[in-house]
């Protein structure tokens, strides 16, 4: 079991606060990624639950024990650094051993975790190799085993895959996904990539600013983000957001066409917004849709994203077919799924129900 709670937690450094008063409950088995912009305090918090800071305000508790002046090595808590901080005169089988020889298991002990981890994450042939000698991919594996050794309540990690090129990534990602299933325990993974996020976590926690924007599920936040930042933030091409004006049936954009997209909320300006695919794009200006203006157009093989200019200058992305494609400069009229489209304040940023 393995539950944690914060609650109202702070964070200052000096005269700058970073955390404004964090609520979070995370779940027994869960995995929940921290994601946000550089500078969210993602990190910050993580390394208060690690305890590697101290908390300025605020109480953090694990399984209903504070932990707020527990330290670190007695909080059943083990962190995967993005720098993965492993000991260069170390061969990899010394490095994993290092943390469980600290907790005061037996030699016999220690060698039975190390055997279990290193076939778990295919790394029975690099245990006498020095960190010098491994992949960026090896090293990651190398500071997850010896994190796995401890057998933690709790496990952290800090933007793991930052070092990684594309490639690796994903492939170091599939092995995350596989070890949490494998080993069932409580994960709290921290990134700036909303692509990580959403094919990793059960619990999304999106932060902006020190503070927490909108808690959820992948397809909670993607589906019906909580304001024009989540909106903007989860989703890849991101999310379009366009001042329109509205007369409770048509939305109409200055000296740039209407378009009705059925039932509207009552506020006379808002904010629509679009995701790719819930535009369609046809030839041409017409009365009944928005006119833009073709910028470019990325093939991607199976799909296409054509990016197209609206009359007020906003950068609009569309989903097309491979076969469908466009030329630059070319005139557009982009007409709205209405089951699709998202709509906000245009005061605040908050999401608008119907």
């Amino acid at each position: 079991m393995a539950r944690l709670s914060l609650r109202g937690i702070k964070k200052r450094f000096r005269t700058a606060d970073v955390l404004h008063g964090i609520d979070l409950e995370i779940g027994d088995r869960e995995f929940a990624v921290f994601v946000g912009p550089s500078g969210c305090g993602k990190s910050t918090l993580l390394r208060l639950i690690a305890g590697l800071d101290p908390i300025t305000e605020g109480e953090f508790f694990l399984n209903d024990q504070r932990m707020n002046d527990v330290p670190p090595s007695r909080r059943g808590i083990a962190m995967v650094f993005q720098s993965y901080a492993l000991y260069p005169h170390m061969d990899v089988y010394e490095n994993m051993a290092f943390g469980a020889r600290l907790m005061g298991l037996s030699k016999q002990e220690v060698e039975g975790r190390i055997a279990d981890t290193a076939r778990m994450l295919r790394l029975e042939a690099l245990l006498k190799r020095k960190p010098r000698e491994l992949s960026g991919g090896q090293r990651q594996r190398v500071a997850i085993g010896r994190a796995l050794v401890r057998k933690p309540e709790v496990f952290l990690l800090d933007e793991p895959l930052s070092n990684l090129d594309a490639a690796l990534r994903s492939e170091v990602r599939l092995e995350i996904a596989k070890l949490h299933r494998d080993i069932g325990g409580t994960m709290v993974y921290v990134t700036h990539d909303q692509v990580e996020a959403m094919t990793l976590a059960d619990k999304i926690v999106v932060m902006n600013a020190g503070r927490i924007e909108q808690v959820g599920s992948p397809r909670e936040l993607y589906e019906t983000p909580a304001n024009t930042f989540v909106a903007t933030f989860i989703g890849s091409p991101r999310m379009t957001l366009i001042d329109v004006a509205s007369d409770g049936a048509r939305l109409s954009l200055a000296n740039g066409g209407s378009v009705a997209t059925g039932p509207l909320p009552s506020a006379p300006s808002l904010k629509l917004g679009l995701r790719p695919d819930a535009v369609r794009l046809t030839r041409g200006h017409f009365e009944d849709g928005l006119w833009a203006t073709v910028v470019y157009t990325e093939y991607l093989g199976d799909n296409a994203y054509v990016y197209s200019r609206l009359a007020d200058g906003t950068l609009l992305a569309a989903r097309t077919t491979p076969n469908d494609l466009y030329a630059p400069d070319e005139a557009v009229t982009v007409t709205v799924e209405p089951s699709s489209a998202h709509y906000f304040s245009a005061e605040d940023g908050r999401r608008l129900a119907l």
